[in-house]
């Protein structure tokens, strides 16, 4: 990072940005071919979790290359200034990168569908078996 003095290093500020987050970006790479994706997401004990169907070009990827990159960004304003470069935006992110893993388990997939769920909304869920079944 450039601008040091602008970099979050510690874990709760960094946890924090996440908790506010609706979105997280998600960066695969495949025969270097990158591919970004915006996802639902959850958090919970340094594990992010996300939902997909069985099949597809993100699992294909996960499958051939798991090292992936991930994004956050919240609290966006536009300062607008007198001249044109003289304008900035400011935000708060948070960059990573990880291990992305398939969950076959389906008490694992239901816990992580719980964490996600959680992160939008405070309230409990039911996940119907078939449901569990064709989702990673």
């Amino acid at each position: 990072m450039i601008r040091k003095d602008r970099e979050i290093t510690e874990k709760e500020q960094i946890e924090g940005i996440i908790k506010k987050a609706t979105v997280c970006r998600v960066a695969f790479c495949h025969d270097n071919q990158p591919y970004l994706a915006p996802f639902n997401f959850g958090y919970e004990n340094n594990c992010l979790y996300f939902h997909s169907a069985r099949d597809g070009r993100k699992i294909d990827m996960i499958r051939g290359n798991n090292n992936v990159c991930f994004e956050f960004d919240i609290g966006h304003k536009m300062n607008r200034k007198g001249l044109a470069c003289e304008w900035s935006f400011s935000y708060q992110s948070v960059i990573g990168f990880g291990k992305a893993s398939i969950i076959d388990n389906p008490l694992e997939k239901r816990h992580g569908l719980e964490v996600i769920m959680t992160h939008y909304s405070k309230r409990k869920f039911e996940f119907l078996d078939e449901k569990i079944k064709n989702i990673v």
